[in-house]
């Protein structure tokens, strides 16, 4: 076997398609084809099930995808340590974002990042928090930026910086401030579901006996550009990231309507699979997210 065939079986095991999985690559899907053809004869074992057009790991595919890993990334290792030796780091590191990390603050670390390490390339991939750590959980990605913790087998997190979920409106909304109940009575945008920010304010709103089944919905939006605007229309209300109201001026004609003895705080946080060994590359980022947060 090569390392291209393992790089092959790793795409297609990521993307679970060999047209994403050889795009990725910049592969003709025959070639790549080819190269799993070729790996699993010299195995003498099948590593995936093929059925309608849908591609996932046989049982051994499962156990050969870790060894496969470690390999490439023993490789990555070796290529990085005779990099850093001739002061040369590059390589093309993924980043999984929900869409507040992604909109308002992975870009300064990036930044911050590619001060250390200028010849490193990026491919950033949006995804709702519940989607980003479902794809960690299964070895899909290796880490990615979320607005909440959940309890999935193998993923670890650390906390980044902390946010406060506040409600907008328009700016001749008639009141100022609500009660918690008043929530009933008013028309809301939230986002879609797995969206971290919908999840925080729906456990929230529990822990003060309001349920998804008592608010005047209006419309499920994801992207928050189209939530604000519809905010700015006065076609409803929306609970939306102070990471959003702060560093964006289209705010300009809402405002932010307080609820009494109602407060909704969270963190985001690096999220990692702890079973999975990084590239040398990836290593470097994760301990450059863990060095900021000490300072």
């Amino acid at each position: 076997m090569d390392f291209k065939q393992l790089e092959s079986f790793i795409a297609i095991a990521k993307y679970k398609s060999f047209s994403r999985a050889a795009e990725s690559l910049f592969l003709t899907q025959p070639t790549l084809s080819n190269h799993i053809i070729s790996l699993e004869k010299e195995l003498g074992t099948l590593l995936f099930n093929r059925m309608n057009k849908k591609v996932s790991l046989t049982d051994v595919g499962e156990l050969f995808f870790q060894h496969a890993l470690d390999i490439i990334n023993s490789r990555d290792r070796a290529l990085f340590s005779l990099n850093q030796f001739k002061g040369e780091i590059a390589g093309t590191l993924e980043i999984s974002s929900s869409t507040v990390p992604q909109h308002y603050f992975l870009g300064d670390l990036i930044q911050e990042f590619a001060k250390k390490y200028p010849n490193v390339r990026y491919k950033i991939l949006r995804h709702d928090s519940h989607q980003v750590l479902d794809k960690i959980s299964r070895g899909e990605v290796d880490f990615g930026i979320v607005g909440q913790q959940l309890p999935i087998h193998n993923v670890r997190y650390h906390e980044i910086m902390g946010d406060e979920i506040q409600l907008l409106a328009h700016k001749d909304f008639p009141k100022d401030t609500l009660a918690i109940d008043e929530l009933k009575g008013v028309p809301l945008i939230l986002r879609e579901k797995g969206s971290a920010t919908r999840q925080v304010l729906l456990l929230a709103l529990a822990d003060h006996g309001i349920a998804l089944e008592d608010l005047a919905i209006k419309a499920e939006i994801e992207n928050t550009a189209t939530i604000k605007q519809f905010v700015s229309k006065g076609i409803g209300l929306s609970f939306i990231s102070n990471q959003e109201i702060l560093s964006d001026g289209s705010c300009e004609n809402l405002k932010v309507i307080p609820i009494e003895n109602f407060r909704i705080t969270r963190s985001f946080y690096f999220a990692y699979n702890e079973k999975i060994a990084f590239s040398p590359l990836c290593e470097a980022f994760k301990n450059f997210i863990f060095d900021k947060n000490q300072k």
